[in-house]
């Protein structure tokens, strides 16, 4: 069966020419970047042209990459060291729609004294940044906030933020793991502090992330040891993971026009297929702002794990929202933030396409979808009525 793969927004294939990349590092060129000699000294420029190719995709100053192990780690980093630079300062500020990465380190910092403010979205998961101005006092240490949201696409007013918190003298973080490498980021016009990225998002392998950190901003590792990263993170470089991250970056940063367009006509078939053959469907999120890749759809009145069942039994494969929380049954926390009804905020799929999706997987979908649907709502009690109601006003 071949394999349709429509949930990116969990994770990419490894791009061809990043494995090739990457190969060498891993048998023939295994050095220590930080050896005298110079079968590791050679290595060290590798790793340097990838932090330069990584900074390039952001339009970052090499020096203002740090590398990571993922998305996570970057995140757990820019937020301990705004505590830890301004330690008299006891309170976070994010919002109630983002990735566990963030939401559930700010808990933890919670327990330990700090108090956390979680911003509102409304109805289209957008967020009002005069309602960030308000919550802003005295004691903030730090502002977080997604560029762009992994569950429905959403994407957030950074700019405007960051500029806002810049003119304050706050320091302000930016989740960008969903938005790098399927839109433009420009940290010279866009004024964060700090921004994080992974590189199983954009077609690198897993086990790899960046920290872009801006010049001039306080900063103090989260893993202390070697000189590794010019003292911001230490631990022997991932040396092969390093260069593929770094083509990953060339490859998004050469082609993002393109894809960007073709994406957009791919997503938009898709979603309008479905609304047109799927009744009782709805899409979550502002359409006029989200990633070119993302479709977030409701399907009324059935449960969207058994929607993703059936999905599998034709080698379809999406997501019911974020994948670090995929195993829990309770519903989807963005769509809860966003007032999705309680009929639709169950049956929820994300459909998240890449540079590898094509107009024949859009076509299997399209395809089998509707009647998926119409068999689950036959099943399902909440169904039958509804389909009885609709009938009686035909």
């Amino acid at each position: 069966m071949t394999t349709i793969y429509l949930d990116n927004n969990a994770t990419t294939k490894t791009a061809p020419e990043v494995l090739e990349a990457m190969k060498p590092y891993l048998t023939e060129y295994y050095g220590n970047p930080s050896s005298m000699h110079t079968f590791g000294g050679q290595i060290h420029r590798k790793i340097e042209h990838a932090r330069a190719e990584v900074a390039a995709l952001i339009n970052a100053e090499p020096e203002e990459i740090v590398f990571t192990s993922c998305g996570t780690e970057s995140d757990n980093t820019a937020l301990m060291s705004a505590v830890e630079t301004v330690p008299e300062k006891k309170h976070l500020i994010t919002t109630r729609v983002e990735h566990p990465a963030v939401i559930n380190f700010c808990r933890h910092l919670t327990g330990k004294g700090f108090r956390t403010t979680y911003l509102p979205v409304d109805t289209l998961g957008q967020l009002d940044p005069v309602a960030l101005d308000h919550a802003v006092d005295d004691e903030t240490a730090i502002v977080s906030i997604m560029f762009a949201n992994n569950e429905t696409g959403v994407i957030f007013p950074v700019e405007t933020i960051a500029t806002r918190m810049h003119e304050k003298g706050i320091l302000f973080h930016t989740d960008a793991v969903q938005a790098a490498g399927k839109i433009p980021l420009d940290v010279r016009k866009t004024p964060v502090h700090m921004l994080s990225i992974s590189g199983h998002k954009l077609h690198a392998p897993k086990g790899i992330g960046a920290l872009y950190v801006r010049k001039g901003t306080g900063f103090h590792p989260y893993i202390i040891g070697g000189h590794q990263e010019h003292g911001r993170r230490a631990g022997t470089e991932n040396v092969a993971f390093i260069i593929g991250l770094g083509m990953a970056a060339e490859l998004a940063r050469t082609n993002l026009t393109e894809e960007i367009a073709y994406l957009e006509r791919l997503r938009d078939r898709l979603e309008q297929g479905l609304l047109k053959s799927c009744p009782h469907a709805r899409v979550n999120g502002d359409i006029a702002s989200r990633l070119p890749n993302t479709s977030n759809i409701s399907f009324e009145y059935i449960e969207g794990e058994a929607i993703l069942l059936r999905l599998n039994e034709y080698g379809i494969c999406a997501s019911s929202g974020s994948a670090c929380t995929s195993g829990s049954l309770e519903p989807s926390h963005v769509l809860r933030a966003m007032d999705v009804p309680y009929t639709a905020v169950h049956g929820s799929i994300r459909f998240s396409l890449s540079r590898y999706t094509t107009g024949k997987d859009i076509d299997t979908v399209l395809e089998v979808m509707p009647g998926i649907v119409n068999e689950l709502r036959e099943l399902s009690p909440f169904g039958r009525d509804m389909q009885t109601r609709t009938q009686a006003t035909e």
